[in-house]
């Protein structure tokens, strides 16, 4: 259909940098010399070791790392963790296995309803009364005297709600960063643990990332499975099993990449320029509408909506027509939603915009 890369909003999987896939697709055949491909060397061989090791020290790098915190690169993505973080974590609580939950979307649901298998997942806030379009002020929120942990999800890729600050709470904090990991500055001591699957800002789908604080590790409850747990796999680096080698060697390609670009902060930069640029387009126009609340409104997924919903289908058409690819949103809520990871160029952004524009025109 194209004889060019086309800008692809899509959530998930999504669109990697170019220049990455093009020396990914140079050394397919041929890695480091050895007349192979990464995927078909052993995961224990000195080449192997080598690429994870980087990969691990430049993570660290760019999201700056204490020692005091653990990096493993696991597989089964954030639904493997919600079930791995209540199994490692949930014996910590005074009374029994206990956890709070703060509820802004559909994969916070999604984490408590994992959790409440292996203990009480107490809902200490939730804006499921709103459509999930705002996060409740932590003023109102319930938290628990005897919780483990306190589980958000740091941005929320269906509905569009990002957390613009990073909550401070007594307990450590659990936090679902699959979306919005090395899109923004954090301090990791704020968090316990961060988790999330790589296939939005990092790489291909199969590989995710859990960063724990070192402490709350060894305390997994009695029924974990040994690959759910972390104090085996940070013993193991991260290679109980055969971890998901590919993943592991382009989410290096990416972290090389953000590296040339400048690192997280010169990304967040840009992060806020392209969505900027895409919410004064819509908060401009009469015919487009954001739902979420502007203190929330997430930079890496803008979900937006027709005030005519008879016209979304050609919207949607007239999109992939001019190469503008998986903009229509999660069928839960309908709309759209245009996700400007990392990797999408400023250059997808404007061109979007002006396709919006035009469109609006011709109504």
């Amino acid at each position: 259909m194209f004889d060019r890369r086309v800008f692809n909003f899509a959530p998930g999987p999504a669109t990697l940098p170019e220049e990455v896939l093009k020396q990914a697709a140079a050394e397919m055949l041929n890695w480091n010399g050895l007349g192979m491909g990464v995927m078909e060397v052993s995961h224990r061989g000195k080449p192997f070791m080598a690429c994870y090791e980087e990969a691990i020290a430049d993570l660290r790098e760019l999201m700056n790392i204490p020692d005091s915190y653990a990096v493993l690169f696991l597989q089964g993505g954030a639904i493997g963790e919600n079930a791995a973080i209540p199994m490692n974590l949930m014996p910590l609580a005074k009374n029994g296995p206990k956890a709070d939950f703060i509820v802004t979307g559909i994969w916070t649901e999604k984490s408590a309803k994992e959790a409440a298998k292996y203990g009480q997942a107490h809902i200490a806030a939730t804006s499921a009364a709103t459509g999930f379009n705002s996060i409740p002020d932590q003023k109102d929120w319930q938290l628990s005297d005897d919780a483990a942990y306190v589980h958000i999800c740091s941005n929320e890729t269906v509905g569009g709600v990002e957390f613009q600050n990073v909550p401070k709470v007594a307990k450590p904090l659990v936090a679902d960063v699959s979306s919005n990991i090395l899109s923004r500055v954090w301090d990791i001591n704020d968090f316990g643990v961060l988790f999330g699957g790589a296939q939005k800002n990092i790489g291909p789908a199969g590989l995710s990332i859990v960063v724990v604080r070192k402490d709350l590790l060894g305390h997994a409850m009695p029924i974990t499975p040994m690959v759910w747990d972390w104090a085996k796999q940070a013993e193991n680096d991260s290679m109980l099993n055969t971890p998901p080698t590919y993943g592991i060697y382009l989410a290096g390609l990416v972290f090389k990449w953000l590296k040339r670009q400048g690192g997280v902060a010169a990304m967040e930069q840009q992060n806020i320029a392209k969505s900027n640029l895409l919410y004064d387009c819509i908060d401009s126009s009469s015919l487009f509408t954001s739902k979420v609340d502007k203190n929330c409104r997430s930079r890496m997924n803008v979900t937006f909506y027709l005030n005519d919903e008879s016209l979304n289908d050609a919207f949607v058409e007239g999109a992939a027509k001019l190469g503008l690819m998986n903009i229509k949103g999660h069928k839960s809520v309908g709309g759209m939603r245009a996700s400007i990871y990392n990797a999408m160029p400023i250059a997808g952004v404007k061109a979007l915009v002006e396709y919006m524009k035009e469109f609006e025109r011709g109504c």
